[in-house]
């Protein structure tokens, strides 16, 4: 019995059977792949743009109208559906956890761009007919890269790719003014790192700050200070999204969910959740499947 929402891996979709790499026309691959609206996670980074389209896609139970020149990006492990309307074109790049590593010899360097921190409503962006012309530009290099027939192809597919995360994450930088100096971002990416690796056995901030070298104080007022919330909630935050995404599959009880997540007996996670979220998990369940 499937127990989790399914995951999809790069060599199930890639027309050139690459392990590492799809890039396509969204026309194409909507075409070769059209039962893609059920609920899925991804074994890989994910990022579509649109050129053409309407209806709404839905990224970690957050929804979206479809704009032209919109994109967004995917982590691993995200849960996204979507619901198209009319004729829809663009481009869709899946690439692997392993695509940059190699090349750039620093694992974490996709990480730093701020559309690819996890977090819903920083992953989705609807750029300006302006900004959007160097963009679609070097996503039809990228086209043309990945059907050309030599040696140097996929390098060229990465140079390619990261000239459009810094041509966009640029124009997102300068628009934000968001300015966090690289100790704290590299304290707030541990954090987020470290909830995603252990929210299911640590859930006090305490225990985060005692991982990261710092006071409880000092992590509280950073997390404040950049995101808006309390390292409590995005440790809450992150045990809510796990909650619903395994709501999602019919076959997993609320007891097992409850028991998957550390909570000590269903009823406290209940309670926990219809704090959170307003509604019981039951009641979130038939409001979504």
């Amino acid at each position: 019995m499937q127990k989790h929402i399914p995951i999809l891996d790069i060599c199930t979709l890639s027309e050139y059977r690459e392990d590492d790499i799809l890039v396509n026309r969204l026309s194409d691959y909507l075409r070769e792949h059209t039962n893609l609206h059920f609920p899925h996670r991804h074994s890989f980074y994910h990022l579509v743009y649109f050129t053409k389209g309407g209806g709404s896609h839905t990224i970690d139970f957050n929804a979206f109208e479809i704009k032209k020149n919109q994109i967004y990006f995917m982590i691993p492990g995200q849960v996204h559906t979507w619901e198209f309307k009319g004729e829809m074109d663009g481009y869709v790049v899946n690439f692997s956890t392993a695509f940059f590593q190699s090349f750039l010899l620093r694992p974490e360097y996709v990480e730093l761009f701020s559309f690819f921190n996890g977090i819903t409503e920083d992953s989705v962006l609807n750029l300006s007919v302006e900004a959007s012309k160097p963009v679609i530009a070097a996503f039809e290099d990228l086209i043309a890269q990945a059907k050309a027939d030599n040696t140097f192809r996929w390098d060229m597919i990465r140079v390619l790719l990261l000239k459009i995360f810094i041509l966009i994450d640029q124009k997102n930088t300068a628009e934000s003014k968001s300015v966090v100096s690289n100790y704290n971002y590299a304290l707030l990416k541990n954090f987020q790192k470290l909830i995603d690796k252990n929210f299911t056995k640590l859930k006090l901030p305490m225990e985060y700050a005692e991982l990261l070298y710092i006071t409880p104080n000092h992590l509280n007022a950073l997390c404040k200070d950049h995101t808006g919330m309390a390292a409590g909630e995005l440790i809450r935050n992150r045990i809510i999204l796990e909650a619903k995404r395994l709501l999602i599959n019919q076959d997993l009880s609320i007891s097992e969910i409850a028991y998957e997540l550390n909570f000590n007996d269903n009823s406290y996670f209940t309670k926990f959740f219809k704090k959170q979220v307003g509604v019981t998990p039951e009641e979130f369940r038939k409001k979504t499947i």
